[in-house]
């Protein structure tokens, strides 16, 4: 339930995400590298049919998140990709919402950001064991962190929504173990074959902040 639908949240929650979402957009953009575009395509592409498939989980159902993939190989280009992925699923499949953008931006594609910025650095002439153990927690630390600000959202809006809340966090499980097997293996193999594509960290250039080897 990572996409939550229009009517759901309240005003504030709804302004908040969109406040943060829309400040995170304007720091990506201007940090963006023409460069560096066909590989936020392709991961753009890759969480938009990604995320379009569900599973169900008791009463809710869960989708791939790759938040933590994206953050680790694209930094902050992970916001406007979630985002333009988000916006296509809600005009052409009403997937999610359009109110709830913000929010559903902000919820997944911060947490694979900030976790890939944290532990990014480990990456820089990583072994594909040790790339693959990072990609693993940095998977699993997102979509925790995403099931929380879900839950948080929920119950900010309405103290009725605890008992979804609750769900939402416990059907966030499987998804969990799952995204970190995906993403510690994309890794691993990336480390292999690719590595410059996983020295993610943080590095000032000209002023400018950007993800990159």
């Amino acid at each position: 339930m990572a996409h939550i639908p229009d009517g759901v949240l309240s005003v504030p929650v709804l302004v908040g995400g969109g406040v943060v979402t829309a400040a995170s957009l304007g720091y990506a953009l201007k940090s963006l590298d023409e460069d560096r575009l066909p590989r936020v395509a392709v991961l753009a592409a890759l969480f938009f049919v990604a995320s379009l498939i569900s599973v169900a989980v008791g009463p809710t159902s869960v989708h791939l998140l790759l938040s933590g993939l994206m953050g680790l190989v694209i930094g902050w280009a992970a916001v406007p990709a979630v985002f333009v992925g988000l916006v296509m699923q809600a005009v052409f499949f009403g997937f999610g919402g359009l109110t709830t953008l913000g929010v559903n931006t902000m919820n997944i594609a911060l947490p694979g950001v900030l976790w890939a910025v944290l532990f990014g650095p480990l990456l820089v002439d990583a072994t594909p064991r040790r790339a693959a153990w990072v990609g693993a927690v940095v998977a699993a630390l997102s979509v925790a962190s995403t099931a929380l600000m879900v839950a948080l959202a929920l119950t900010l809006s309405d103290t009725s929504y605890m008992l979804s809340a609750r769900i939402v966090l416990l059907s966030y499980g499987p998804l969990l173990v799952g995204e970190a097997i995906i993403t510690g293996f994309a890794c691993g193999f990336l480390a292999r074959v690719s590595p410059d594509m996983l020295a993610a960290r943080a590095m000032r250039r000209g002023g400018r902040i950007a993800v990159s080897s």
